[in-house]
């Protein structure tokens, strides 16, 4: 792509509104960003679109938008009349655009004949997956860019399961977005139009009840609620997203009496004014909680990120200290708290199943192997989730309980296909009043099961490499180790790797080769004499390479220093590869 010429088509192109020219004539002098804005166009991957906002190809803007829209479109036309009278539902977040863009996708979906059903006002991502399966559309869509910083936008893209689009679906309708070559291909409509003709439909409030009312079914122990309800405390914040109104909502329907939010952290704003990062998975984004749970001496912590999929937790440690709890904390202790009470109560299907990642903490196997229910693992991504349940109802093999990955995300039950902060913000709250009737904390609770299961320990780090260069080094990384190998790590042998790009599993000790059994993607993973293992791969939302390490100790002191050691001695070796 000649990325000159196509700056100075955007000038002079009348499509392009004043605003955008002016933007972009701002930047005339700066050949970089100008590279940087038009090298190619901001790609539409497995998940939909994501990029920082600002004209230009490479861009998140109301043009880039439509031309994604109009390849959707295309695809869902050629699904038949059918699947376009049943619909895109479409919801969005509290960032910056998203309204503009809710309206730009939901336009040129109506311009090409689809009825579109969007909400009045923002919410949820796991609320859209809900609304989708309730309303019977074919598709949905949200207009989020999840927990990455202020600059960014994006969307993702549903099926009719409620699930992100998983293959072939996916690459077929990369396909089509690809196709729209231009912008003369892509079809808008007022909307005054659109919503006399019935194309744009707005979301009556009876889904809100009714996801609700889902959620509450999955209560298991409503005693241990009611008997610590008048003195069980928590603090809770959504980060400036959506989370506000859902989660304050089902935390008093169930029963919870003391819940206080962070006030400067409740209204929606896309600038998030309070934090530079609005991730919970990021400590510094609980400076503002950790205050009012000290003020309140809260037996929990709670956050959400903008678009309410993605739960970060705090609990006290027996010297009354707030600790930050991993989403692979997070997971495990869901999963032995679900599954141990379901036991516990008699509703446990015989053919119970867990499904995680293969990036998620390998602690799920003693507790899944303990329990005698089957644990699945997939690939990195909450849609592989999300098909797993499909495909346990579609073949009855299996009853869904719980699926978590490493990055904050989680579901318990099936009324939504996608991890669902939501859910997780009651059952964990369920579970800490469990244990604070059994007189224990949440984390004195994740410390007996260290003590029941072992003492595994993981962490993440990741390398940010921006721009043309960045991708370039990154394909190197993972050239260069799928092609050298890893031999030892700190002396340690490396037994087994899998190339998921290629699908295959090679254990070094017998030269036996074996399929992974999952989707190609372009990770790779190494498994250590000592249990210890490592895995990369480039992120699908940020210009990041991503190491994800996990080992097992003799306790928490010796976990914590093996996994100090191990990841440092990756990533000495990961900079020489760089250079």
């Amino acid at each position: 792509m000649d990325y000159r010429k196509v700056y100075q088509e955007w000038l002079d192109n009348p499509y392009f509104d004043d605003v955008t020219k002016a933007e972009l004539i701002a930047i005339k002098g700066d050949e970089k960003e100008i590279q940087e804005r038009f090298y190619r166009d901001l790609e539409f991957g497995t998940g939909g679109l994501r990029g920082i906002l600002g004209a230009g190809t490479n861009r998140m803007n109301i043009y880039t938008v439509r031309k994604a829209t109009q390849g959707l479109a295309n695809f869902i036309k050629q699904e038949g009349s059918e699947a376009m009278k049943k619909g895109v539902a479409i919801a969005y977040d509290s960032r910056r655009m998203s309204p503009e863009f809710t309206d730009e996708a939901a336009l040129v979906l109506a311009a090409n004949g689809i009825k579109t059903y969007v909400f009045e006002s923002l919410r949820p991502t796991p609320v859209l997956s809900f609304a989708v399966r309730s309303l019977g559309c074919v598709a949905g869509i949200v207009v989020t860019a999840s927990h990455n910083p202020p600059e960014y936008n994006g969307y993702k893209v549903y099926w009719e399961d409620g699930a992100q689009v998983t293959s072939p679906k996916d690459e077929l309708i990369i396909g089509e977005v690809q196709k729209v070559a231009s912008y003369d291909e892509v079809y808008t409509m007022d909307k005054v139009a659109a919503l006399s003709q019935g194309l744009y439909v707005i979301i009556d409030k009876h889904i809100d009840v009714d996801y609700l009312n889902a959620l509450k079914k999955l209560v298991i122990d409503q005693e241990a609620i009611n008997s610590v309800s008048d003195d069980f405390k928590i603090v809770y914040t959504p980060l400036h997203g959506t989370g506000l109104i859902p989660v304050t909502d089902i935390l008093a329907q169930i029963g919870f009496k003391h819940v206080s939010v962070v006030a400067e952290q409740a209204e929606p704003d896309g600038n998030f004014p309070t934090v530079s990062y609005p991730n919970p998975e990021d400590i510094k984004a609980f400076e503002l909680a950790i205050a009012v749970g000290k003020k309140e001496d809260a037996d929990i912590i709670l956050a959400t990120d903008p678009d309410a999929d993605r739960l970060g937790v705090m609990a006290k440690d027996s010297n009354g200290e707030y600790v930050s709890l991993t989403g692979n904390m997070i997971g495990i202790l869901l999963l032995d708290y679900i599954v141990s009470r379901k036991q516990a109560t008699g509703t446990l299907p015989s053919n119970a199943a867990v499904v995680s990642t293969i990036v998620s903490t390998n602690m799920a196997v003693p507790v899944a192997a303990h329990y005698g229910i089957e644990l699945f693992e997939v690939l990195t991504g909450f849609k592989y989730i999300g098909e797993k349940i499909k495909e346990f109802e579609r073949s009855g093999s299996n009853t869904y309980l719980f699926g978590f990955e490493e990055s904050y995300g989680a579901l318990v039950g099936t009324h939504a296909r996608d991890k669902d902060a939501v859910v997780a913000s009651m059952s964990v709250c369920e579970m800490a009043a469990f244990y604070k009737t059994q007189g224990m904390t949440l984390y004195e609770g994740l410390l007996a099961l260290y003590e029941k299961y072992g003492y595994y320990k993981e962490t993440l780090n990741s390398i940010t490499l921006a721009g043309m260069a960045g991708v370039e080094k990154i394909t190197h990384i993972l050239t260069t180790l799928r092609t050298e190998g890893l031999a030892t790590v700190n002396d340690v042998k490396v037994t087994q790797m899998r190339d998921y790009e290629t699908g295959i599993i090679t254990n070094f000790a017998t030269g036996e080769k074996t399929a992974t059994g999952l989707p190609l993607s372009n990770v790779l993973y190494f498994t250590l004499e000592d249990d210890s293992w490592l895995c990369m791969r480039p992120s699908g939302t940020e210009p990041k390479v991503k190491f994800y390490f996990g080992v097992k100790g003799s306790s928490l002191a010796d976990a914590d220093t093996k996994l100090t050691d191990f990841s440092e001695a990756v990533m000495v070796k990961i900079n020489d590869i760089i250079g």
